[in-house]
């Protein structure tokens, strides 16, 4: 008795953990009350009590990952003792996601920030936007074209989010063909050792994750992003960082709430169903 009491305490501890599914968030991969079995070894063994991964490997897109909650009531919580959250994972480091105001992923083409798209308005607007243009600090930028009484130029998302903010509505501006209206900007997810620039749509989630998981001070003041009191314009990360989504979108355990999830954080990936009361999901693979 003995002996089977020290070995599952063993397979506990070095291979394999179990959770329960505490809500419909998960819901058609998993279901409330469903018990799933946790590989500790899909991203390397992280020691226990501690931070520190053995044989490190990342996280793949598409996982349904059980991690630590990055966004504790109390900060100071080991990592190790705090909540245990499972979502699927949809941003790898590097990665570059569209996210609207709610900051729910949206399937809109992929931009970068300083990606250019050719945008039109009144030509008797021309004086408006050039002094808007030169408030915002966009120097050089031409015409590229007049069509029906309109003007033609090219900017990038970031100065197209500038000009919208800066005019307030005074002038049309809008883009030149239908499929480069976006509800939504481009967010970075942070890789290591890799700066990620900062917008205004994105400075307070960098600030977030700089004061929680980065160990430094930072502060927004307007849009500005400051880290240790000095003013940057782009932050190069210690870690890697992923972004977590439920597949039930009312649900809101996910980074929406919570932000980035830091590679330090994850304890594995769930594997299989053990306990189930629907008829035929025991031992089912998690997908």
């Amino acid at each position: 008795m003995l002996t089977a009491v020290i070995l599952v305490l063993l397979i506990k501890t070095f291979a394999f953990t179990s959770c329960t599914i505490p809500s419909t968030g998960m819901e058609n991969s998993l279901y409330q009350g469903e018990r799933v079995l946790v590989n500790k070894w899909s991203y390397g063994f992280r020691v226990p009590f501690s931070t520190w991964r053995w044989l490190e490997k990342p996280a793949e897109k598409g996982d349904i990952v059980l991690f630590n909650n990055p966004n504790p009531r109390s900060p100071h919580t080991a990592v190790s003792n705090r909540e245990l959250f499972i979502s699927r994972l949809v941003g790898v480091p590097g990665d570059t996601l569209m996210l609207n105001d709610d900051l729910w992923v949206t399937d809109e083409q992929v931009l970068s920030p300083d990606s250019k798209s050719l945008y039109v308005y009144p030509n008797a607007a021309e004086e408006t936007m050039l002094d808007a243009m030169k408030q915002v600090n966009i120097a050089g930028n031409q015409l590229v074209g007049y069509a029906d009484g309109k003007y033609i130029r090219s900017f990038s998302h970031y100065e197209y989010y500038l000009l919208k903010q800066k005019l307030s509505g005074k002038v049309d501006l809008a883009p030149l063909y239908r499929k480069d209206i976006s509800k939504s900007h481009p967010f970075v997810i942070p890789a290591k050792g890799k700066a990620v620039k900062v917008y205004p749509w994105n400075v307070t989630l960098l600030c977030n994750t700089i004061l929680r998981h980065e160990g430094k001070q930072a502060s927004v003041k307007g849009d500005t992003l400051y880290v240790g009191g000095k003013q940057v314009e782009a932050y190069t990360f210690g870690k890697n960082y992923y972004w977590m989504a439920s597949n039930n979108p009312v649900n809101l355990c996910d980074s929406r709430l919570f932000g980035l999830v830091p590679d330090d954080h994850l304890i594995g990936k769930a594997w299989r169903i053990w306990f189930s009361s629907r008829k035929g999901r025991f031992f089912q693979e998690v997908q």
